[in-house]
């Protein structure tokens, strides 16, 4: 029988301790989280917001009693201050009372934080960050409120926040240091997906590009912005949805190796660099199955896979048999309405980078097609573009956006990804067809008989 304690309980620690009781149920497993509640859909946040999702407890996917029957311990508003790896134990404060807590195996998911850029007077009331569970109730209490909000930022949290304060009636200001929104995507994408907003909703959106704010206005209390190109501008309130940064301040002084992405460097059995210290989800780099170089990547499905991997192998002995988390694509999706944008692998511009220190020469090819037959009722436009090495003719990812099913194309290329597929083998896939599915020829396949004449020039 083993001691686990998990730091951690957003997706990846619950996820863990599960896991591991299921594997052993002898395992004495302790669970502990800074916040009050325990095991919910972060990712939900946004449109729980909007309003499809009618309250916040609709989130929570387990309480701390589930656990319990399942003989896992929870410890809510606990927070860990510091790891003592020679003596295997951790120390956690609990209001005013701290104590330590010897482990056997130490896991940690101590996610992210977001991004918060140095601006003026940044700490005035009604500035929101979208992280936690309280901050989504915060946010939305606001919204019901007002009729103008700010955000910094252009980014999947940036847009789907756009969606729920549209829907709800409210005035968007959004500002930008980039020339586009969604910089995961190429360029031209990122354009599609800005103008498809700005004619859906250009009365109510409003996109402040290559600016940034630099002094938030009021005395107590946000009344408004001031940006670097001069700008003064006035809302209710503001979200600064500029991104996440890995939360490892905890294990750098523990002595727990950093990688290069700035998240805690794991193996692929999520390992850290100290014996009996693990960790996943937000706080962790991965490696890219493609260039197989480190990346970040704060994703929900990671944290949760990840989770699981931990939870089978801190069961497991050091020859013994054990789960692999090999990597990551990438792969993401989100939606603006009705109109869907995803990704995966790498995209153009990053795989032009990659190319500088690779052996491959990037190519492209892009396609705009309805996503299924021009005749039948809902035929909308989908535009996808396809990357892969000329040299090789090895696919490298794809990203795809429009009204239709943006995100089923690129499952596809996903799995073609693993697999290693080149574009001509690709071209064999025996894909599904009827008139309320797809075209004839998919556009999938039509970007990529594209592309493959590109690569046969």
């Amino acid at each position: 029988m083993k001691k686990i304690v998990i730091i951690g309980g957003c997706a990846a620690g619950p996820k863990t301790a599960a896991k591991a009781k299921r594997v052993n149920p002898e395992h004495k497993i302790e669970l502990y989280t800074m916040e009050n509640i325990v095991s919910y859909s972060a990712c939900g946040m946004p449109y729980y917001i909007e309003g499809s999702v009618p309250s916040a407890e609709n989130l929570i996917i387990r309480k701390p009693e589930d656990f319990e029957k399942q003989g896992i311990n929870i410890f809510l508003n606990h927070k860990c201050t510091k790891i003592l790896p020679n003596e295997k134990t951790v120390i956690l404060n609990a209001g005013d009372e701290s104590k330590k807590v010897s482990y056997d195996e130490l896991v940690l998911c101590i996610g992210s934080k977001p991004y918060t850029p140095k601006i003026k007077n940044i700490n005035l009331k009604n500035i929101f960050h979208l992280k936690v569970l309280e901050d989504g109730i915060k946010i939305k209490e606001k919204m019901g409120q007002s009729k103008n909000v700010i955000m910094l930022g252009a980014g999947y949290i940036a847009i789907e926040l756009l969606e729920g304060f549209v829907k709800n009636g409210l005035n968007v200001t959004i500002i930008e240091r980039g020339r586009e929104i969604m910089t995961q995507f190429d360029p031209e994408i990122s354009a599609i997906i800005r103008e498809h907003i700005i004619q859906k909703d250009g009365k109510q959106v409003h996109f402040i590009m290559e600016d940034e704010i630099v002094e938030f206005l009021g005395k107590e209390e946000f009344e408004g912005v001031v940006t670097k190109n001069g700008k003064t501008l006035h809302a209710d309130f503001c979200v600064i949805a500029a991104g996440v940064v890995p939360n490892v301040e905890l294990a750098r002084e523990a002595g727990i190796e950093i990688g290069i992405t700035g998240a805690i460097k794991v193996d692929n059995r999520m390992r850290t660099n100290i014996p009996h210290i693990w960790a996943a989800g937000d706080c962790t780099e991965e490696t890219c199955l493609i260039t197989r170089k480190p990346l970040y990547a704060a994703l929900g499905t990671i944290a949760n896979k990840q989770g699981r991997v931990v939870g089978i192998n801190v069961n497991t002995d050091e020859n013994g048999v054990y789960e692999a988390f090999e990597g990551i694509l990438g792969s993401a999706v989100t939606k603006y309405f009705n109109f869907s944008m995803s990704t995966t692998g790498l995209t153009e511009t990053a795989a032009k980078r990659y190319a500088q220190h690779a052996n491959i020469e990037p190519i492209s090819a892009t396609i705009t097609k309805r996503d299924k037959a021009g005749y039948m009722p809902g035929s909308n436009n989908i535009t996808i573009k396809v990357v892969a090495d000329k040299r090789t003719g090895e696919l490298l990812g794809a990203q795809a956006v429009g009204a239709g099913d943006a995100d089923k194309r690129i499952y596809t290329i996903t799995s073609a990804l693993r697999a290693n597929l080149t574009v001509s083998e690709f071209l064999h896939l025996d894909l599904t067809y009827s008139p309320a599915f797809s075209s004839t020829i998919d556009p999938l396949l039509t970007a990529a008989y594209k592309l493959k004449d590109l690569i046969d020039k």
